[in-house]
């Protein structure tokens, strides 16, 4: 019998076991006395991964790992149900802290590089994800990569997509997301700043954003793109559309993941045949539903559906 493989695929490169605490205050020259960890899977494709199975989906989450520390993040994965194929690595995951100052509600992120990785293991990365059957209908890469994977990864990612028929979304920053949408892509989510690097602009107002984004649909390079905005919400663009989208109003207790988040809701609206726009709307629902959670806690399905249905398109 066939297995039922699921509809969406991530790859991350560069995992990592976040580490999430907090204390009263931060300052230098001194022991902090920090709150005891609570320790959450992390790493962008895992990040989108947890979040379509918090939204009620399921992703299958490729990613290498290696260690004590690489043991742990499949461990708690395995807690939340989260499928997953592993890729072994010599080195181990990295370790992420962040740290929640009560007094300010300052967050302070301190993020590793993480492990070393071999030829021959970047490789079987790129050989899971082209035995993946039945073949996804759509491969999310999302994350930095590790030392010693090449800066055309995520190019060679797309490639594979292609192969398998897949639409590849990605979410990347720098000569990786550039390359790959050389490549050509299906959907990016840049921020803000990752879009002015790409486009090589700066200071971009909302319309000359919508026409670099056109610019890069119309060379070929992807289908849509999707600009997080923050706190601002998003502005989506194809070649025959555009809108922005404010982001509700929610109490802020943790950043991390909530553009993960945003991808995963974004992903999974369009395997249930929900459009671009509806599931844009959906992807930043679930980004604000992220953040009223401490950690990497990410979002919450009841959350997500009730901020969704109270969205409105931002007025311009």
């Amino acid at each position: 019998m066939t297995p039922i493989m699921p509809p969406i695929v991530t790859l991350t490169m560069n995992p990592a076991l976040d580490e999430n605490s907090s204390v009263e205050y931060v300052f230098s020259g001194a022991k902090l006395r920090c709150q005891a960890p609570r320790q959450e899977p992390g790493g962008g494709g895992i990040n989108v991964a947890r979040a379509v199975a918090r939204l009620g989906g399921e992703a299958l989450a490729i990613y290498a790992a290696g260690g004590p520390s690489g043991d742990l993040l499949g461990k708690l994965l395995e807690q939340e149900s989260v499928p997953r194929l592993v890729v072994p690595i010599a080195d181990w995951t990295r370790r992420n802290v962040n740290v929640r100052e009560n007094a300010t509600g300052r967050q302070y992120r301190f993020v590793f590089p993480g492990p070393m990785l071999s030829e021959n293991e970047w490789r079987q990365c790129l050989d899971a994800l082209k035995r993946v059957r039945p073949r996804p209908e759509f491969v999310v890469a999302s994350g930095s990569l590790p030392p010693g994977v090449p800066v055309d990864f995520y190019a060679r990612v797309a490639g594979i997509a292609r192969e398998l028929k897949a639409r590849f979304v990605l979410d990347a920053s720098g000569d990786p997301l550039r390359l790959a949408i050389e490549e050509g892509v299906f959907l990016v989510k840049p921020s803000l700043d990752e879009f002015q690097q790409l486009t090589g602009g700066g200071a971009l107002t909302e319309s000359s954003l919508a026409e670099a984004a056109r610019h890069l649909i119309a060379k070929g390079h992807c289908e849509a793109v999707v600009l997080s905005l923050g706190g601002g919400g998003a502005l989506w663009v194809t070649a025959a559309q555009e809108e922005r989208l404010g982001a509700p109003a929610v109490p802020v207790a943790s950043s991390v993941g909530a553009g993960d988040a945003m991808v995963a809701g974004i992903v999974l609206s369009l395997t249930r045949g929900k459009s671009l726009p509806q599931a844009v709307r959906f992807g930043v629902a679930a980004g604000a539903a992220a953040v009223m959670n401490p950690g990497t806690q990410l979002c919450r399905r009841e959350d997500t559906e009730r901020l969704f249905e109270h969205m409105r398109p931002f007025a311009v």
